[in-house]
């Protein structure tokens, strides 16, 4: 059998402490797109480091054919085939759309644009955003280094598509926004322009309040950037994982990540495995509107594209919105992934050699083996967690399990399927955090006594308020 694996002893701050070691065998290189369009291997010109949470923790040496076949139909990580009701059995509390806007932040922080081989030097990977909760894949470098994204007759504001119901595109149908990714398939593009919304009815706002026109931009850019980062650490995570864990490391900061200001980078750990838990939540069917029928994820909403008129979406349909009926629901976590995932279709994946690399699951599997992450269980003995016994774990890896898929299986098994357990919430609250932390132009460390100052339906501000304030700048009721 072939092995996928590297060896790049990585330090905590991102130093290459020795080369990667020689892969045996035939190997295939796995893209990471993370639901993404082709991309140049030299795009990144510098750059954030990535690096390790846990360095000293040995690689998991993975089999290329076994995680192939994890991931493929009829593999562990691979639903059942959709029926009548495949997609109503396994609902979870939280709405669909959650796992789509974790999908924006994964998209703000992260895009490491490279193709990862087995002979993957860590210590060279270079990821294109800053690791900063700051929406630069709205902003992009602002009017002045990307005016395509702005309204030339008043940079001030965000440029929209002309009915205000899609982004902003050139004559081939392309999406003018400052990441690709966010044109993908349906609802990220939908809540992108709800973030173009958003940021044009601050602008209004504030020129109501008096805020002159040579700094209402950057007022409002702050403003938006704020209430966003708001949201991720008093909405996103409390769903996402524990909220005693999210309160604790709140108030007392991280035990394995809490780089200083200024010093950030993106853990592996939390980009390759621990972050795309979100992958488990997508369903493979979605309804548009409440009496339509459902259709797949892909190929059906994949994007790319000017979005149709029937396609127009009620946000209400992915997140609960106040006085609207629910929304849908998102998959529970259970370590599988839909067909709509486990078969991406070629504008999502660009032309493949290897079926194989049709599937997300795969791909995830291959990035943490080509990234030289450790198994699960050796991640859980490090936090001193119990990690979780071989019957829960509910697949044979003999060598330990891969992170991202051990995640899952924790979500599953000590989530309830909701949230995350003590190591996927862990991983991703600390490091969502730290970076917020490690920012000095970050609410949490600039102002950390800031409140939300939209409007708000309940006793805490959250995504439903945003969307709702995008709503209103949307249809003119601002």
């Amino acid at each position: 059998m072939s092995t996928l694996h590297t060896d790049p002893s990585v330090t905590a701050d991102g130093r290459a402490a020795s080369a990667g070691t020689a892969a045996h065998g035939v190997h295939h290189v796995a893209r990471d797109h993370c639901l993404a369009p082709s991309r140049t291997a030299d795009a990144p010109t510098g750059g954030a480091r990535y690096g390790r949470m846990f360095p000293g923790l040995p690689v998991l040496r993975g089999d290329t054919a076994a995680l192939e076949a994890a991931g493929q139909p009829g593999g562990v990580c691979a639903c059942e085939a959709p029926g009548p009701t495949a997609d109503d059995r396994d609902d979870a509390r939280n709405a669909a759309g959650w796992p789509f806007f974790g999908q924006l932040v994964a998209h703000d922080i992260t895009a490491d644009r490279s193709p990862v081989g087995p002979h993957a030097d860590v210590a060279e990977l270079r990821n294109a955003r800053s690791p900063k909760l700051n929406l630069e894949m709205v902003y992009g470098d602002g009017p002045v280094g990307h005016p395509y994204l702005y309204d030339v007759t008043d940079p001030a504001r965000m440029l929209l598509g002309a009915d205000g119901w899609d982004v902003p595109r050139n004559s081939q149908g392309v999406a003018l926004i400052g990441d690709p990714r966010d044109d993908v398939h349906l609802f990220i593009n939908q809540l992108h322009v709800a973030l173009l919304h958003a940021h044009n009815g601050l602008v209004g706002r504030l020129r109501a309040d008096g805020v002159a026109d040579d700094t209402v931009f950057d007022e409002a850019r702050r403003a938006l950037t704020w209430h966003y980062q708001w949201i991720v650490a008093h909405d996103l995570l409390p769903r996402a994982a524990e909220p005693e864990l999210v309160d604790d490391v709140l108030g007392n900061g991280g035990r394995w990540f809490a780089p200083r200001p200024g010093e950030a980078f993106l853990p592996l750990e939390f980009a390759d495995a621990a972050y795309r838990y979100g992958h488990g939540q997508i369903r493979h069917t979605y309804r548009l509107a409440p009496d339509g029928g459902a259709v797949p994820l892909f190929p059906d909403l994949v994007g790319f594209g000017p979005v149709p008129p029937e396609h127009r979406l009620d946000l209400a349909r992915i997140i609960d919105l106040p006085g609207r009926p629910a929304a849908q629901r998102a998959k529970r976590l259970d370590g599988t992934l839909p067909a709509s995932l486990i078969g991406l279709p070629r504008q999502v994946t660009g032309e493949v050699t290897d079926g194989a690399y049709r599937s997300l699951a795969v791909r995830d599997l291959l990035r943490g083996a080509a990234t030289g992450l450790p198994a699960g269980e050796a991640v859980a003995q490090a936090m001193g967690v119990p990690p979780l016994r071989p019957d829960e774990i509910g697949a044979p890896w003999p060598d330990g399990t891969p992170l991202w898929f051990y995640v899952l299986r924790e979500a599953c098994c000590r989530g309830d399927g909701e949230r995350l357990g003590p190591v996927g919430g862990r991983i991703v609250t600390e490091v969502l955090l730290g970076l917020l932390r490690a920012d000095p132009a970050s609410y949490l460390a600039a102002d950390p006594s800031w409140q939300p100052t939209l409007p708000r339906s309940g006793e805490r501000f959250g995504l439903a308020d945003l969307l709702v304030f995008a709503e209103a700048e949307r249809d003119g009721r601002t």
